[in-house]
């Protein structure tokens, strides 16, 4: 028997470490022009794709969408709101949806698989949020999550192609802000960690 030597820990740069600590979501709304170019949203959409996935199923889909055409369905969103009555803030979510210069919409799409459960593949496409998320905010751009009722509402979702068995993760809106986001209170640790020996 040889003796092996433990491997060395990576080392984290204090850049990395401080964009992990400092994450913040932007307002989507508030999200402006200047966006990722072509050849960083490239990059990004790589970064997004290597994310946690038993089975290597790739259980999601990336839609980036530019403004004329979250423009487009913006309008048939509203349509929509007014044909069911919807409250008004229904109506006032969709300045989410327009205003960014770019959004990568993910859409979970489970593979029929016997050994990876539905959960883990939608865990999957979460894990893709997060990556697209980390990426924008390494290229220097801001990045909102979002998901509205027009995620779930099945007549909504077909305006974004999604397909039988498919949901919407979540649309990442991309872009730049005037003034960094405000911060906002974090769970306390002892109040969410266990630690068992």
């Amino acid at each position: 028997m040889t003796d092996t030597l433990p491997l060395p820990l990576p080392v984290v740069s204090a850049e990395l470490q401080s964009r992990l600590r400092t994450r913040r979501s932007a307002p989507a709304q508030a999200l402006a022009a200047p966006g990722p170019s072509d050849a960083e949203l490239t990059q990004i959409l790589e970064i997004g794709a290597r994310t946690p996935d038993h089975g290597k199923l790739s259980p999601w889909r990336l839609v980036v969408m530019g403004p004329r055409s979250r423009a487009e369905v913006a309008e048939q969103l509203s349509g929509l709101a007014e044909r069911r009555s919807l409250p008004p803030k229904a109506q006032a979510v969709l300045a989410k949806l327009t205003a960014a210069p770019i959004t990568v919409l993910v859409i979970s799409s489970p593979v029929p698989n016997d050994k990876v459960p539905v959960w883990e593949q939608e865990l999957s496409a979460g894990a893709v949020c997060m990556n697209l998320e980390h990426a924008a905010n390494a290229f220097g751009y801001s990045a909102s999550w979002i998901t509205d009722w027009y995620s779930f509402d099945t007549e909504a979702t077909a305006l974004f192609g999604v397909r039988p068995g498919e949901r919407i993760a979540g649309f990442i809106h991309m872009g730049t802000l005037a003034q960094p986001p405000l911060e906002r209170p974090r769970p306390d640790l002892a109040a969410i960690v266990t630690r068992l020996d």
